[in-house]
């Protein structure tokens, strides 16, 4: 009895190991498909293994889990070692060994040059092309609000410069017109439910550095006027204390 239990142990863990490393492909898949990472899914370039799972991706697609403290494995999403990841040398072999047909052309070309093969192919650039573009099923019955300002992006109220963001505002001032005497509308607080488009700052590049050192979108809410904004504000406190 223990040795039945022993060899079933054993061929229930020999069978784990090789589900563990087969590729999750179906048995009518393509060579291309079967060779293809699961990131990007498109035929391995320059492929690695993770050696605990034994999932193989290409070297690129698998850089950005390696930056993070503990990584994932994007596919089964168990923790792994970043060191412990591998060329996938077999993996290489065969895709220098195994041709496939490209799905435009269907030409029969190694793996190993699909990709270049694909993004030069007529026929797949054709079929690029003709796949359908996205529409939605139903139209929205909401209308467009067109009387909303932009508080995304600035004009630079010296020179004119365009669709600068809060920082880039900043840091356009500083680098070219530091030494600007000319009194100027602040864009920012201008755009602002309580901006005043007539005042205009005595030194607005000390105004920019104190006033908009953080983006007002994270604290603002636009749909309330001031008083009720101090208000709420209020009674936060309140609520904290």
């Amino acid at each position: 009895m223990a040795m039945f239990r022993s060899l079933v142990s054993s061929a229930h863990h020999r069978h784990q190991h090789q589900h563990r490393y087969q590729s999750p492909v179906q048995a009518g898949d393509s060579l291309e498909t079967q060779y293809s990472c699961p990131i990007c899914l498109e035929v391995y370039h320059k492929p690695v293994s993770i050696v605990s799972c034994g999932h193989t991706f290409c070297g690129e697609c698998l850089q950005p889990c390696l930056q993070v403290p503990s990584p994932l494995c994007p596919l089964c999403r168990m923790p792994f070692d970043p060191k412990k990841v591998e060329k996938a040398s077999s993996v290489e072999k065969q895709l220098s060994s195994y041709k496939a047909p490209c799905r435009g052309c269907s030409k029969k070309v190694t793996l190993t040059k699909m990709r270049s093969h694909i993004s030069s192919c007529a026929k797949v650039q054709e079929q690029m092309a003709n796949c359908p573009k996205f529409v939605p099923v139903v139209p929205t019955s909401q209308p467009i609000p067109s009387n909303i300002p932009n508080r995304s992006t600035f004009v630079c109220p010296y020179c004119g410069a365009r669709n600068l963001d809060q920082q880039e505002l900043v840091k356009h001032c500083m680098e070219n017109h530091r030494s600007d005497p000319n009194k100027v509308v602040c864009p920012i607080c201008s755009a602002m439910p309580w901006g005043d488009p007539s005042y205009k700052s005595a030194n607005f590049l000390q105004h920019l550095i104190h006033r908009h050192k953080f983006s007002y979108d994270t604290f603002v809410d636009y749909s309330i006027d001031e008083e009720a904004a101090l208000q709420a504000a209020l009674a936060l406190s309140l609520s904290e204390n």
